[in-house]
């Protein structure tokens, strides 16, 4: 197992501060072994339910008969199979005298986030788990975890063909069992098929009616489509930022992939030379850079956009948190240098920061308060917000 201490971090945090802690992310991305790893760390009596297991969902018929008397940690592995169960979670966390913290996990779905909101509002917090890291897997295996992706399975994989057929073999199973039981009931086929054109446009701007042409269907349909693959957690939609500026700006999100492993399977990449050879090696890299810099930063989604004008001006990715703004580009190059676009961000943005990522090996000041990071240094010289 790879430790991930300040995911552990955070759940212990959270578990101080709420009845009920809830950890969301894809399948296979390590959830059970998160919690598994938590319970092993804590003192005092703890209570395992696994909702893929019959036994443990008959024990869960009557949820409030199975878990009114619980004390300790109460683990509910899979909960998206009864997402009922809030209602009396509700009851528990708003007794009195709680004897016992919850901590569930599920796959994301629209229906499980909407009716946990509903039901828990104020008495739930949700920790997003995503794939592993270069700050977990050490940044001497940055490529690798580029290549492979963040899924452990797929990063500890004896071989790159290993670990490429594990990670299709994901996709087809995450298509045909795993969203039609979040209740989603778009077919197999059309949804690889639009997750492969995600793909190929990784990294560009939404173009609904692009979609919609291609697939025959409104803009409305092909843009549930890509909010569905979004709540699932494995689509990222970067937002527009906009300022009151007097400069056109772009009101379209980007769209990314999550996980650079899933992009080279969608891509059918199985090398690293495969990968180096092909058009979207640039994007993949851009994305890769912008999920580490989101982890390393640990910033939420909601603070983090992209920027750009029709004029051409435009920005990576840009962090908000308070009055604080880091901007970040992402170049696959040796050599960066500072161009028109940076020096209008900038400005414009009034920036705290600007760092440039790039390929090469030396941090080194371009600019007043704008940089070149390189990125194997990319955990020495980018800190956590505070």
């Amino acid at each position: 197992m790879i430790p991930r201490p300040a995911h552990l971090d955070a759940l212990r945090r959270h578990l101080t501060r709420y009845p009920v802690v809830g950890i969301i992310g894809a399948r296979q991305v390590g959830k059970t072994t998160l919690a598994r790893a938590l319970v092993a760390q804590r003192k005092g009596p703890t209570t395992y339910f696994d909702l893929e297991d019959p036994g443990d969902r008959a024990r869960l018929a009557d949820p409030m008969l199975a878990l009114r008397r619980q004390r300790g940690l109460v683990v509910i592995d899979e909960v998206q199979r009864a997402p009922g169960i809030f209602e009396t979670l509700r009851v528990l966390a708003d007794r009195p005298r709680s004897w016992a913290r919850f901590l569930v996990l599920g796959s994301a779905s629209p229906d499980l986030l909407r009716q946990s909101s509903e039901t828990l509002a104020g008495r739930i917090v949700y920790h997003e788990l995503g794939g592993l890291t270069v700050e977990e897997v050490g940044i001497e295996n940055a490529d690798r975890r580029w290549l492979r992706g963040g899924f452990p399975r797929a990063y500890v994989a004896r071989s790159n063909v290993a670990s490429h057929e594990w990670r299709t073999g994901f996709v087809r199973t995450f298509l045909e069992r795993d969203l039609p039981a979040l209740g989603i009931t778009i077919g197999a086929t059309t949804l690889r098929r639009f997750w492969t054109m995600l793909a190929h446009r990784h990294g560009q701007l939404w173009n609904a009616s692009e979609f919609g042409r291609s697939f025959g269907l409104a803009d409305t349909t092909v843009r549930n489509y890509l909010d569905l693959l979004t709540s699932a957690l494995v689509v990222r939609q970067l937002r527009p930022w906009h300022e009151n500026l007097s400069k056109r700006q772009v009101k379209a999100p980007k769209t990314y992939i999550v996980d650079s492993g899933l992009l080279h399977a969608l891509l059918n990449l199985r090398t690293m030379a495969d990968l180096e050879a092909h058009p979207k090696v640039g994007a993949s890299w851009e994305g890769f850079v912008l999920e580490q810099i989101v982890a390393r930063l640990g910033a939420e989604p909601e603070e983090c956009f992209f920027w750009a004008t029709h004029g051409g001006a435009e920005l990576d990715l840009l962090v908000v948190r308070g009055r604080t703004r880091l901007g970040f580009e992402a170049k696959r190059t040796t050599s960066p240098t500072v161009t028109k676009s940076m020096d209008v961000a900038m400005q414009d943005l009034k920036l705290r920061r600007l760092d440039v990522i790039h390929a090469g090996d030396a941090t080194f000041p371009m600019g007043k308060a704008v940089r070149a990071v390189a990125m194997r240094r990319l955990l020495e010289d980018v800190n956590r917000l505070r």
